[in-house]
């Protein structure tokens, strides 16, 4: 073999030795995908997954079929215990509300979100306070000061179990305020609307809940918002509410959604699902239903989500202990 062939022939076989393993790391769907959610259909989890379902298949981001699976019970701890019975396939995918760290922080689930596989997160939901229209509070400032006076002088929904998002949202502030927040009347209702029916009914004094709820109640006119725990002013139907850091309580807190997948996928899955919600994220149809929910669009690929978790679980846990919810 002449000194040239040679050369030809081993330049050509380094190459193939270098392009070979990116294309074996390729990875795509097989089969159908399951995206999970840990609530019933018709609720605000299963909404927004059914949105992402419709336009994944619509803009053939994933060209297999999209299976929306609800997995309802232990404030979405089923949901999680069924993803990781899947570890390594990446056809399963769940939404990720705020309840993947309390859960783990109160002992619901010993599911910790370092246990799954974050690919990203999604959007951003706010919380918002509210009374009804003949409420002598006028501003949370007012709330506070009740409060301060006497934890337990108004009784509280905090929404469908004690540690989530809103509970935690209200919590933060008013202990900035220096209430003493282990000593709230909470309850809890099966939903925002059974919530909002018994603060218009009389039968409680507050409401906080998200702002999607907020608004079915501001738009019938006998519901009235004291703050929202946004870091500015949202726009629409909410531009009206002042934030908490507007009346003087330096409080921020976002309600987010993620998305996860189970524990141990390869680098090539997580790319796959990295590039799909980098590409939902920019389409013209997932910003309108950002828009028409009052949601921000604070999509992170998966390993600025794992970040986001990690600060996350120490901020909510924090907050669990001032509840007095804590079991970590």
């Amino acid at each position: 073999m002449s000194t040239l062939v040679w050369i030809l022939r081993h330049v050509v076989l380094t190459a193939m030795a270098v392009v070979l393993p990116a294309y074996a790391q390729v990875w795509k769907p097989a089969r159908p995908v399951e995206l999970i959610v840990g609530s019933t259909p018709g609720g605000g989890n299963d909404r927004i997954v059914r949105a992402v379902q419709k336009i994944l298949q619509e803009r053939k981001i994933v060209e297999v079929p999209v299976t929306v699976v609800n997995k309802a019970g232990g404030a979405g701890s089923i949901a999680f215990a069924y993803l990781n019975q899947h570890a390594g396939d990446a056809h399963y995918i769940a939404l990720s509300p705020v309840n993947l760290i309390t859960n783990h922080v109160t002992r619901l689930s010993q599911i910790h979100h370092r246990d799954i596989t974050p690919v990203a997160q999604i959007l951003s939901e706010y919380t918002v306070v509210l009374v009804r229209n003949d409420s002598s509070l006028g501003s949370v400032r007012d709330l506070i000061e009740r409060l301060r006076r006497d934890p337990g002088a108004l009784t509280v929904s905090v929404g469908t179990a004690r540690g989530n998002g809103p509970h935690i949202s209200l919590a933060l502030g008013l202990q900035i305020g220096g209430v003493d927040v282990k000593r709230l009347k909470t309850v809890v209702f099966q939903s925002g609307g059974e919530s909002n029916a018994a603060l218009l009914g009389g039968h409680i004094d507050v409401v906080t809940s998200s702002a999607s709820n907020a608004m079915s109640g501001a738009a019938v006119g006998r519901l009235r918002a004291l703050a929202i725990s946004s870091p500015q002013r949202m726009g629409g139907m909410l531009a009206g509410i002042a934030t908490w850091r507007e009346q003087g309580i330096d409080m921020v807190f976002d309600n987010w959604r993620g998305i996860v997948a189970p524990r141990g996928l390869t680098a090539a899955q997580v790319a796959f699902w990295d590039k799909v919600f980098a590409q939902l994220a920019q389409t013209p149809e997932w910003k309108q239903v950002l828009e028409k929910q009052q949601w921000g669009n604070n999509y992170m690929a998966s390993a600025a989500s794992r970040k986001h978790l990690d600060s996350q679980y120490e901020l909510i846990r924090a907050a669990l202990v001032e509840i007095g919810l804590s079991k970590r």
